[in-house]
C-alpha cells in the first residue's frame, strides 16, 4: 500500500497528483459539503478539505492523506456545483464579462502522527462576453454540473475565458500541486527525492 492517499474520487485530481510520480492510493469520501451558517469561504474550504482527509483516517492510520476542495466567489455569493443545466446555464450567464474567484482548500493530514496542516490557494478567471448559444453548447457538450463555477478548466471550459490570473494553474483544477509539494517535503515525502518511484 502507498504511503500517499488522495481522498478523492475526481479524476482531475488523480490526473494532476499523478504528475508528481508519486505512488498514491485514492478513495472517495463521503462527506457533507453544506456550509455552515456564518461560515466564510475560507473556513468552508478548509474545514471540508481537512474533512475529507480525516474521513479516510482509520482506514488509513500510517498515511499521508490528501484532500482538497473548491468554490467559487461571485459578487459576494459562494457557489458550489450547479447540480443541473439549468443552474449551470444561469451561472455562466452571470459570469459573461466578470471575474470570478475561486478558493481552493488542501488538506494534508499524516495519520500516523496526528497532525495535519491546512492551507488554501486563490485562483481569478475572467470571463469573456458569452452569448446564450454559446453557453448553451458549452453546458450541454461539456455537461459540468460537478464542477465549482460551472465549467472545466481541464476541458473546453479554457474557451469561456479572456484571462486567467493566479500562482498555480492546478489551484483552478481542484489541486495546487505547488503547495502540495511544499507540504509534502515538510512530511518527508518529496517529489525530487530519491524514493519516491
Amino acid at each position: 500500500m502507498p504511503r500517499l492517499i488522495l481522498a478523492s474520487g475526481s479524476p482531475w485530481r488523480r490526473q494532476l497528483l499523478d504528475r508528481l510520480g508519486i505512488p498514491y492510493a485514492w478513495e472517495s469520501p463521503d462527506i457533507d459539503e453544506t456550509p455552515r451558517p456564518g461560515e466564510d469561504p475560507e473556513a468552508l474550504v478548509h474545514r471540508l478539505a481537512l474533512t475529507k482527509a480525516e474521513r479516510l483516517a482509520e482506514r488509513f492510520p500510517a498515511h499521508l492523506i490528501v484532500g482538497s476542495d473548491q468554490v467559487a466567489l461571485f459578487d459576494g455569493e459562494v457557489l458550489g456545483k450547479p447540480g443541473d443545466e439549468a443552474t449551470a446555464r444561469a451561472n455562466l450567464a452571470r459570469f459573461s464579462g466578470r471575474r470570478v474567484r475561486f478558493l481552493t482548500g488542501l488538506a494534508l493530514l499524516d495519520s500516523g502522527h496526528g497532525r495535519h496542516r491546512v492551507c488554501h490557494e486563490t485562483y481569478d478567471v475572467v470571463f469573456r462576453r458569452l452569448s446564450e448559444g454559446e453557453i448553451a453548447r458549452y453546458v450541454e457538450r461539456e455537461r459540468p454540473l460537478d464542477s465549482a463555477g460551472s465549467f472545466r478548466m481541464e476541458g473546453l471550459g479554457i474557451a469561456l475565458f479572456e484571462k486567467l490570473e493566479g500562482d498555480d494553474p492546478n489551484t483552478l483544477v481542484g489541486l495546487p500541486l505547488i503547495r502540495l509539494c511544499e507540504m509534502l517535503r515538510e512530511a518527508g515525502l518529496d517529489p525530487l527525492g530519491p524514493n519516491t518511484q
